[in-house]
């Protein structure tokens, strides 16, 4: 399978770019409209804490076991359920928290949607129970934000000195032994990413104003986040490439697991945003799952004919938002009840693109296999009347 959906897109409410995961409770950002991952799972990070009796490496809140226990759901020894953060493979979970308790940093790569960056949330928030150490990639991302920066007011007064220095995220945590995260690691400029190589190999952070260095404290890693499906990625050096243990999250095996994830997101988002829950919701969950999958694998879920496919990747995370928007809408404009012409609208902003050739990708997908499925007629007349 893969994945969770991911936090941003829809994501990822009380807790990402991956979904699979229950209401944890409390903390101090329990009235922030999105708390981080360790405020909104606060009470399973605690009970973890509390019965986890297994190594744990310097600094590290939970053990390997615990962190992987809290991201793929379980049940504790006095009764106490983790939900699941994320749904897939554990082998991937496995290898991304152990490649953590070593000197390697962690690259999650994956298409749009496949849950990295919730995936990313929950490890640091597993591990050093801080989230917010994080630096958010574009291509005008310069290299202060991943080095240092400088109070200017004390600059001028004062000169260079600790005190005038403004560390970056990456170097406060490298200061506290903790984890820090790098979000699109492709979108920044090349020359801007080849700063952390010299932090990653040599655990050091030169500061050459002062003379001085900043070394990491053990305890301390990086997750980096990629993808090369969007425009206007920068690859990585294979300098900086050899300092990640790649860890690749694919998209859902199946269309149960990924009904699933859809499921269990949108009842989570749900309930984060109080919208009254609607009942009955899982056979239109499914149909846009079905959708989905059979537009982005360019085939029908029989193998009988064969698709052309839109441009847009149509992930999980789009996934859960055209479920969500229905949701509201069924709640709020409908009868209570989640419909076809709900999600209608809703799968088409997401299928249609490029307003030219995606239209006739979707054009042909409604009347080739949609207007023929048995049980299907209300969603094709819903799709129809939001296409005309």
């Amino acid at each position: 399978m893969s994945v969770s959906v991911d936090p941003k897109s829809v994501e990822p409410s009380p807790s990402e770019s991956a979904p699979a995961n229950g209401g944890g409770g409390g903390g101090a950002g329990a009235e922030a409209l999105r708390p981080h991952a360790e405020d909104a799972f606060a009470a399973e990070l605690a009970a973890l804490g509390a019965q986890d009796d297994r190594p744990r490496p310097a600094r590290w809140k939970l053990s390997p076991w615990a962190v992987a226990t809290y991201l793929l759901g379980g049940t504790l020894p006095d009764g106490t359920v983790i939900t699941p953060k994320y749904v897939g493979p554990r082998r991937i979970v496995e290898v991304a928290v152990t490649t953590l308790a070593t000197d390697r940093a962690l690259l999650l790569l994956g298409v749009p949607g496949t849950a990295k960056t919730w995936v990313s949330e929950h490890l640091a928030a597993a591990i050093s129970g801080d989230s917010t150490l994080l630096v958010q990639g574009t291509a005008g991302t310069p290299e202060e934000a991943i080095r240092y920066g400088w109070n200017y007011a004390q600059l001028l007064a004062h000169g260079p000195s600790r005190d005038a220095l403004v560390p970056s995220p990456v170097m406060r945590a490298m200061a506290d032994g903790m984890i820090a995260r790098v979000e699109e690691l492709t979108r920044i400029p090349a020359d801007v990413q080849d700063t952390l190589i010299t932090i990653l190999s040599e655990k050091t952070l030169p500061i050459p104003e002062l003379g001085q260095e900043a070394q990491a404290v053990r305890g301390f890693n990086l997750i980096a986040t990629a993808n090369d499906r969007d425009r206007g990625v920068n690859d990585l050096s294979s300098a900086l490439r050899r300092r990640f243990n790649t860890v690749v999250l694919p998209l859902p095996e199946s269309a149960d697991a990924e009904v699933e994830i859809v499921s269990r997101r949108v009842d989570q988002i749900g309930r984060s945003l109080d919208l009254p829950t609607v009942p009955d919701g899982i056979d239109e969950i499914r149909r846009v799952v079905t959708v989905f999958r059979e537009l982005r694998s360019g085939v029908t879920a029989d193998g009988r004919t064969k698709l052309k496919s839109p441009s847009g990747t149509l992930s999980t995370a789009e996934a859960i938002s055209v479920v969500t928007n229905g949701l509201a809408l069924a709640a709020h404009f409908g009868d209570g009840v989640l419909r076809a012409s709900d999600v209608a609208a809703g799968i088409l902003g997401a299928v249609v693109r490029d307003p030219a050739a995606d239209r006739v990708v979707w054009q042909e997908y409604l009347e080739a296999v949609v207007r023929e499925r048995d049980g299907w007629t209300d969603f094709y007349r819903a799709c129809r009347e939001v296409s005309a």
